[in-house]
């Protein structure tokens, strides 16, 4: 059995909820370091990224990769796949919607079969299946 890969990601937050502003880093792959505040989040996007935001990427390279791995296995792999995630925040409601769009180069498949395999894709995605509702725990530390 493949030893389970766990990825880690730390966010610092000064300050309080509505005032107050942090850095999200990904620590694992050291790829990036991004600020975070609740303006962004709940009026303006744009000016730092959400969580919603990582939501998003997370999910559409899930999906992508779940989507070239079933068109292969349908015998029609993929060229290009072109994915986007729309996540949906509301305050007071939470995230309310996620919209996957995808476009793809794939030669010797229908429309329909396109449509068929993308929507089994997303069904199978792992990302697409924590977001369906998962248990959550949490081991917190006052340092």
């Amino acid at each position: 059995m493949p030893k389970p890969i766990v990825n880690k990601a730390t966010t610092t937050w000064n300050g309080d909820l509505f005032t107050g502003s942090g850095t999200v880093n990904l620590d694992t792959s050291g790829a990036a370091n991004l600020a975070v505040n609740w303006k962004a989040r709940a009026e303006e996007s744009g000016s730092a990224t959400t969580p919603e935001e990582l939501i998003g990427a997370a999910h559409a390279t899930c999906f992508t990769m779940q989507f070239s791995n079933e068109l292969k296995e349908n015998g029609t792999p993929p060229t290009t796949l072109r994915t986007s995630a729309e996540v949906t925040f509301e305050v007071g409601k939470g995230i309310t919607g996620i919209v996957l769009t995808v476009d793809g180069e794939v030669p010797g498949i229908s429309a329909e079969d396109f449509s068929r395999v993308a929507d089994s894709a997303k069904q199978h995605c792992p990302v697409s299946q924590a977001l369906k509702a998962v248990d959550i725990s949490i081991t917190a530390t006052l340092g």
